[in-house]
Order: C-alpha cells, then structure tokens, then sequence
C-alpha cells in the first residue's frame, strides 16, 4: 500500500479508478481505518467515473501515530469546558482537515469532490470550510454540527463505541469489533455473520492501535459546535444520513443540511451507522449524481 508526507506526518492511501478522472476523496471516522469504506462502494464510485482516494486518518490504520501524547479524558474535557476552560488537545479536527488537503497536494491534485463518514464528515466540513478552492463538492455522510441542543446518541451505542475489548487476543477483538458493529448498524440491513465477521478479523489483522482513538475523541469534544463555520461553506453540499442511525441520530444530519447554505439532504430509513452493501448502489448514485452535478455548477 502506498504512503505520502502529507502535513507533516506519513498518511497510507489507496486510489482507484483512471488516473484523468475526477478525483473523489474518502475520509473515514472515528478509530475507523479507511478500509471500513466498503470496496464495494469504492468500486462502485470508480464506475460511475470517478478517481476515488481512501487514507487511514492520523493516529489510526497504518498512517502516523502520535505515540506517548496524552489527550484529556472525555469527561475531565467536557468538565473543563462547561467552567470555560480549554484544555490542550493533541491535535484538532483542523488538523486533520489539513491532513487530507496535504494529501491531495502531495498526489498534485488542486481540488476533488470530498466525502466523509462520522467523524470523517467533521473533518471534511473543516476541509471544506478551511480549504474551498480544494473542494469540487461535499458529502457529509451521517455527521454533525457538534451542537449540543442536538438528541444525543443512544447510551448502548456511545458505550459500545468507546469500550475497549477486554484483550487484545484476536477471538476477543473480532467478537468485539462484532458487537460494536450491531449495536450502531443498520436495523434494516442487518450484515449476515459469517460477513460480518470476515470483515472484522481483517480490520484486525491490519492494524490494532488502542491509544489513537482516544486522542481522535479528545480532537471532536474539543472541536465543539461547528454551526457557525458551517454557514461560511460555499461547496455544493449534499448530506445523506439514516433514519435509524442509534449513534449520531437523523436530526443531527437535519441540522447539518440546515446549516450550510444550499446544502441538500436524502435520508434513509433502516440505515443506522454503518454502509450496509445493501445501500451502496443507492450511496455512489446519491454522491455520484450530486458531484456530477457540482461539476457542472462548477464549470
């Protein structure tokens, strides 16, 4: 797999798709590698035209790991905000945002249609926000303003997604990443076990790195409410969230929608907090059809 210098650290990525074609970027979430993008979607993007780029987040995958920096806890963080602190974090959403637009540099391409997931929809706000020359268009895909008025997660689902597995034996770590996946996916296109299972065991095999989310998780409390950066995104934007999404709830994609001018959004019902293969012809034509059409705006 190839890596790049990009902002400073080394980013492992993959593309796919002819070289001339419009470059379509992938960002992945929270402690997610970036082969939780579905090479099923991925291929299906390449066949509707488009170069489509996929990276492992700092901290995650097989890109650059901040070891031995501390990041403050979730609830010392969220403790010292509500008394009007900020306490140091080691690097922000901004940060990563600047990863990605690094990333296009480093591979010689002046813009691309941008896609992000989760937390990966975060930063691609920030990149869009932050770097709108670089942006051909937006697709935040089940993400958030990070406004606190909005529902919060289910409590299973929050407590699934940052309990640790209770070793690192590799039985253990697929039965959790198993557990983890049903509790946050999709009601409606429930994964069948030996798949889903497969996929977890590879994520395992590929890399294991405990310490990185923590850090990625002190990057989004500290980035708090996004709303007002929001306002300022001049990309065609499209937002496609789940109406049965238990982790980052179907308002939250409203709210987005709400907040960046012009922005679109198509919601899906029995789609949770995963890309259920099921959906992924739906999903590439939604973002295909929305780049194309960017495109054209665009030119």
């Amino acid at each position: 797999m190839p890596e790049i210098t990009a902002n400073g650290i080394t980013l492992h990525y993959d593309e796919h798709g002819p070289a001339d074609a419009p470059p379509l970027l992938l960002i992945m979430g929270f402690g997610a590698q970036m082969t939780m993008w579905p090479i099923e979607l991925v291929e299906a993007l390449v066949g509707h035209g488009f170069r489509v780029i996929r990276h492992d987040n700092r901290d995650i995958g097989l890109s650059h790991k901040f070891d031995g920096v501390k990041a403050p806890g979730v609830v010392r963080h969220a403790l010292m905000r509500k008394i009007g602190l900020r306490p140091r974090v080691p690097y922000t959403l901004a940060d990563m945002a600047d990863d990605s637009a690094g990333l296009l540099d480093a591979l010689g391409i002046d813009s691309a249609h941008i896609v992000g997931g989760s937390m990966g929809g975060m930063i691609a706000q920030h990149l869009a926000a932050r770097h709108p020359g670089k942006t051909r268009s937006l697709t935040s895909v089940f993400s958030t303003t990070g406004a606190a008025r909005l529902p919060p997660s289910q409590r299973e689902a929050m407590a699934m997604l940052v309990k640790r597995p209770a070793s690192l034996d590799e039985e253990v770590l697929v039965a959790h990443g198993i557990t983890v996946a049903r509790t946050i996916g999709s009601p409606g296109f429930p994964a069948p076990e030996d798949r889903l299972r497969e996929r977890v065991r590879a994520l395992v095999r590929r890399s294991v790195y405990q310490q990185g989310p923590i850090r990625q998780m002190a990057a989004i409390v500290a980035d708090g409410d996004r709303t007002r950066m929001l306002e300022q995104i001049s990309a065609p934007t499209l937002v496609l969230h789940g109406e049965d999404d238990p982790l980052i709830p179907v308002a939250h994609g409203h709210a987005t929608a709400a907040a960046i001018p012009g922005a679109t959004i198509q919601t899906i019902p029995g789609w949770g907090h995963d890309l259920p293969l099921e959906l992924v012809d739906q999903l590439a034509q939604a973002i295909a059809d929305h780049a194309r059409a960017a495109s054209v705006t665009r030119d």
